[in-house]
């Protein structure tokens, strides 16, 4: 197919009266500039087109539970109280629920310009923690619901064992989540060998944090799934609260990036989620070498985490992507606003994220994203450039923050000005999963999706 774009936001910036042509399998093959005259079977496009968002951290089912967590409890509320809010909520879950939410969330990403997500799943198990007749059940749920919607999925199973620093003993709310060593590598070739061959689910692992893994378990866990691809991605939550720090300390010595970068090889596979209490040495290492720092701001906001240094960390050279995480909300828009204004609250300056040779804050912020994101998921993706997968995004020129504006001010009015959602289509590889705002089994996956809701909330 081709396609005929306005003007399109390429690798090598802006350009007027772009020629896209996708192959049969969903790649660009040509990319051509200055086509004034645009063959008559192509499509044409007269609104800006951007490449698609990754959301490299999410955890589906807690969209179910978005908003369910605002009351103030008995005594201060933290990360840790919303925790056993989730685990009370966790324990209800079936795998058609499981299934049911991640579709419709899916359908809300691909609507909000994400067009591949990181899918950190740690709910393996019954609610007695027994394993499901099938392994893989759970994570099949996932990968379904990406499939019926067409979002890329980069799926990420939890190794989780314990619930504190040197192997403490799991806690009753966490038995869903828990399998040893043996267990976790099967499940994980299990899943590799099956969706091997479907070219929009690539399969990595996610230790779930230092609190939840021993190193033996973290470094078996690594050996496993660089035997099965060499390639697969390594997630891990990390340095995302105060008392994490503090524990660390007290059980190793050390701060727990510094644990991390001192006891196992962080390499260019790995995204570390959250990492909001680095310090500025650590921040410095993680910068130096080829990791992603994960940030999440709306989550991270609504958990009263604290703010990443993402001023200091960019301009060291670090790599950032964004994700959702609790999917408390669902906007790469929202949360490129937020990680820029969180700076802006800390230094009180304004106009931060940015460089010297890109200083537009919005198409600064849009470009490192969509550049981290890609490499943390290990998707094909992050530029309109020949050979990268055709995920791309099609803006709605008649959104009021859009109207008259050209170059990177669409991007930066997109990231600041807007009021609503100005996504109008989305395309993952070669394909159109959103029309004018809507996608085509989006209907059918929300009757399923307030069903499995009432039966949660009853």
């Amino acid at each position: 197919m081709k396609i005929h774009a306005a003007t399109a936001l390429l690798a090598g910036g802006w350009a007027d009266d772009v020629l896209l042509a996708i192959d049969g399998a969903g790649f660009i093959e040509a990319v051509t500039p200055g086509v004034v005259d645009a063959p008559p079977e192509c499509e044409r496009l007269s609104d800006a087109v951007i490449p698609g968002m990754p959301n490299l951290h999410s955890h589906a089912f807690q969209r179910a539970m978005a908003g369910l967590t605002e009351a103030r409890g008995p005594g201060e509320d933290s990360f840790w109280t919303w925790r056993r809010q989730m685990y009370a909520f966790v324990e209800r879950l079936t795998p058609e629920q499981v299934q049911d939410i991640a579709a419709q969330l899916y359908v809300e990403m691909l609507q909000a310009g994400y067009s591949n997500v990181g899918e950190f799943h740690y709910l393996h198990h019954q609610a007695d923690g027994s394993p499901y007749e099938t392994r893989t059940e759970m994570s099949d749920r996932i990968i379904a619901a990406a499939r019926e919607t067409g979002i890329a999925v980069t799926h990420l199973p939890v190794l989780y064992t314990g619930n504190g620093f040197g192997g403490a003993p799991p806690e009753a709310g966490q038995r869903r989540f828990l399998n040893d060593s043996d267990a976790f590598a099967a499940l994980v070739e299990d899943l590799i060998g099956r969706y091997r061959d479907d070219a929009l689910v690539r399969i990595g692992i996610a230790p779930h944090s230092l609190r939840a893994v021993t190193r033996e378990q973290l470094q078996h866990a690594v050996d496993a799934i660089t035997r099965l691809d060499p390639m697969a991605p390594i997630h891990i939550h990390i340095a995302e609260q105060t008392r994490e720090v503090e524990e660390c300390i007290a059980w190793s010595g050390q701060r727990p990036v510094q644990w991390l970068l001192n006891s196992i090889d962080v390499d260019q596979r790995w995204c570390l989620v959250h990492a909001t209490y680095a310090n500025g040495a650590e921040r410095k290492r993680l910068a130096d070498g080829d990791a992603v720092v994960g940030l999440c701001p709306t989550t991270e906001a609504n958990l009263g985490d604290g703010v990443f240094s993402a001023n200091e960390f960019l301009a060291d050279g670090g790599r950032i992507g964004i994700g959702s995480d609790s999917n408390v909300s669902v906007s790469a828009i929202e949360e490129l606003r937020l990680l820029e204004y969180g700076q802006r609250l800390s230094h009180r300056l304004r106009a931060l994220l940015a460089s010297d040779e890109s200083p537009s804050v919005g198409r600064y912020l849009y470009d490192v994203a969509v550049a981290g994101g890609a490499q943390a998921l290990a998707q094909p993706v992050g530029a309109l450039e020949v050979g990268r997968r055709a995920d791309l995004v099609v803006l709605d020129g008649d959104a009021p923050a859009l109207v008259c504006k050209s170059g990177d001010a669409i991007l930066d009015s997109l990231v600041f000005a807007g009021n609503r959602d100005a996504v109008k289509h989305v395309m993952v590889a070669g394909r159109w999963r959103i029309r004018d705002g809507r996608h085509e089994r989006g209907d059918v996956i929300f009757e399923r999706y307030k069903h499995a809701l009432a039966a949660l909330l009853a």
